[in-house]
Parts: C-alpha cells; sequence; structure tokens
C-alpha cells in the first residue's frame, strides 16, 4: 500500500472565475480509510480525479509513496477506482469483467485465476461468476465493481459516491461490505461523499470540503464534537445544529448569550475574545435539547412556540419559533414526547452543550475545557 500527499493542490478550469480546487493539503496514510466530504460543487470529486490522474494539476505536488506523480499518467500511478456508475462490460460475465483489466495488461492466466477467485470469495460472488451484469441486482453489480478493483492489488484505492445509485437498504450493506473489505485488504482507500452518514461510519479521518477548501480535517466524532466553523456545525449532524444570531452581554459580572428575549449563561467563554459589537452565532445540536417547565439557573433555557412536529417513530422532531423573532430551532426529543402546534415551550440544554461562532468569519470561538 501507500501514503498520498497532496500539497497546495489547485485546479482552475478555462473561463471559471475562481478555482475548482483551492489549496488543498492533506495526507492519507499508509492503510487508512479517508473520506472527502462535502456538498455538491465543493471540490471533493475533482481532488479525487486529480489524484487518479484523470484532471490536471494546474498548481501544487501530488506524492504517492514519496513520488511526484503530477505528469504521471492514470494508468501508470497503480491505482484503481470505483466509480458511482458500475460501468460494467454488458456482454461479459463477471468472471470475465473481473478478469478483463488483467488480461490487458498482459498478466499470466494463472495469476489472473487466482486474483479472480481470492477476489470473489472476498466479496461473495462466486455463485454469480457465470452471470451476466443484466441478471445482477444493483448490490451485486457494485460489488463486481469493487471486484474488478480488488484484483488489480493496486497501492491506492479510489471510491467516487459508489453508493449513490443503490437504495436506502442496500447502502447499508454495502457500507459494512466496503468497512469489512477495508479491515481484511489494510489498504489505503480514499472516498468520495456527500452522505454525511457514509462518512460518519466509514472514514477513519474525513476532509471536510466547502468551496473548493479543506474546511476541517480529522477523526469523525472529533469533528462532529469540535466543529472548526459554523459550516462544518451545520454539515455534519442530522438535522443539522440549530445556529441562530445572539448578543453578547454582562451580567452581575458574568457573560451571557441574548437570543430574542432569552439570556443564557456563558460560564465557558468569560475569558473569550468577541469582536467590537459582540454578536456572534449561537449553535446547539437538536439532540442536546429537551423540554422544560421550569427554568434552572444552570441550564441554558430558549422559549418559542411549536411550529412543526414530526413523530418518526423512534424519536420525534419539535421545531419552535423563538420568542422576539430569533429564529427556528428543531430539537429532537423522545417519541413519546407530545406537545402541540401554537403551544408554548421552553427547551432547555447543558451550557456545555453549546457552540459559538464569530458572525463575520463563522470560525469557532474557543471556550474553556472544549
Amino acid at each position: 500500500m501507500a501514503n498520498v500527499t497532496l500539497k497546495n493542490i489547485c485546479k482552475s478550469y478555462h473561463g471559471a472565475t475562481a478555482l475548482s480546487v483551492d489549496d488543498v493539503s492533506f495526507t492519507v496514510n499508509d492503510g487508512e480509510f479517508m473520506v472527502l466530504l462535502g456538498p455538491s460543487g465543493c471540490g471533493k470529486s475533482t481532488t479525487l480525479r486529480m489524484i487518479a490522474g484523470l484532471e490536471s494539476i494546474t498548481r501544487g505536488n501530488m506524492e504517492i509513496d514519496g513520488r511526484e506523480v503530477n505528469e504521471v499518467a492514470a494508468k501508470d500511478r497503480d491505482i484503481a477506482m470505483v466509480f458511482q456508475s458500475y460501468a460494467l462490460y454488458p456482454h461479459m460475465t463477471v468472471a470475465e469483467n473481473l478478469s478483463f483489466g488483467l488480461k490487458r495488461r498482459k498478466v499470466v492466466k494463472t495469476e489472473i485465476a487466482e486474483r479472480v477467485k481470492k477476489a470473489s470469495a472476498i466479496l461473495g460472488l462466486d455463485e454469480l461468476l457465470e452471470r451476466k451484469p443484466f441478471a445482477l441486482s444493483g448490490g451485486q453489480r457494485q460489488r463486481v465493481a469493487l471486484g474488478r478493483a480488488i484484483v488489480r492489488e493496486p497501492k491506492v484505492f479510489l471510491f467516487d459516491e459508489p453508493l449513490s445509485n443503490l437504495d436506502a437498504a442496500l447502502r447499508v450493506n454495502t457500507r459494512n461490505e466496503l468497512v469489512r473489505l477495508h479491515q481484511r485488504l489494510k489498504a489505503t482507500m480514499i472516498y468520495v461523499t456527500h452522505d454525511q452518514v457514509e462518512a460518519m461510519t466509514m472514514g477513519q479521518r474525513i476532509c471536510v470540503m466547502n468551496k473548493g477548501r479543506v474546511a476541517q480535517i480529522g477523526r469523525p466524532m472529533d469533528v462532529y464534537r469540535a466543529p472548526a466553523d459554523a459550516f462544518v456545525a451545520r454539515f455534519l449532524g442530522n438535522p443539522p445544529m440549530n445556529i441562530v444570531r445572539a448578543q453578547v452581554l454582562e451580567q452581575n459580572g458574568m457573560r451571557h448569550a441574548k437570543v430574542g428575549q432569552c439570556v443564557l449563561p456563558l460560564a465557558r467563554w468569560q475569558d473569550a475574545s468577541f469582536n467590537a459589537l459582540n454578536e456572534v452565532l449561537l449553535g446547539v445540536r437538536p439532540e442536546e435539547l429537551s423540554i422544560t417547565t421550569h427554568a434552572d439557573s444552570e441550564l441554558a433555557v430558549l422559549r418559542g412556540n411549536v411550529r412543526g412536529v414530526e413523530p418518526l417513530g423512534a424519536e420525534t422532531l419539535v421545531m419552535v419559533e423563538l420568542d422576539g423573532n430569533a429564529g427556528e430551532i428543531t430539537a429532537r426529543l423522545h417519541r413519546d414526547t407530545c406537545v402541540r402546534i401554537g403551544e408554548a415551550v421552553g427547551l432547555q440544554c447543558a451550557q456545555e452543550a453549546i457552540y459559538l461562532f464569530d458572525v463575520v468569519t463563522e470560525k469557532a470561538i474557543v471556550a474553556k475545557d472544549r
């Protein structure tokens, strides 16, 4: 396997006013499963295609195992790529699809047979080897596409949203298969997705991208618990983090945040620096909120009127319009929660569950004990 290192990689297209990939730098370690995560148009697939050699690099350096590959052709990079479309040859059997690339590389027949046998066993394709793609389900076709990559025995595996065409149940099954595959092969894998669940459950590290730049890199739960900015905070989490504008003020020698008509204690930000107007973005995740009928000075309480209720079986989502036109927030509550639209409620959370972001840069404002 191999390390993959990107150093200040940029990509621009003719006629474009902005870079599609802007100064991206990171290293994927030998045997690591790295996920590139972000919304459509953030540059993640373009970055992956530059790693594969399918897109030229405008500026910066790309290295695989310490060897610069900027000018190395895709076929000479020892990389296997699995695309969103299965791209199987319809007139060939599964076995023929698996072996086709090896035959073109003039690998000897005995080795081809051994590699196909090994990949088939790993992916559970033994009973499908004589079938053609039209006789396979979507999940089976995706496994064949994976097998075609495995038989290559490449230094690096690249995945470009490979599960997007599968239904929900198949996505879960195939996602689990990919995790087990990585554990079995100990391979270097780079996986592109816009699905945060895939990123959180599959990646050993995730690289969140936004507008062509790296927003944050880290272990999934580290990024979830300590987002670098408001974009990352909103993007990771379903429902996303609630973020509203707040005014920082002093009361009795202590800092508080005023959100509409609600005042929340900010004991953990007594030493933090704010902008001149003391305006911030205040965030709290829906699962950190609970309904309260009384005020507790140790807790932060937001009050408003219920605007929507969504019972989901395992949980209930409640949308609340905050007093003072401060915006709408969502709470993820117990499935037995009973509230009515129009009802006045209080939503409380621990002070430790509050996040603050700069209102201009949207960067996280670090608190004590974060």
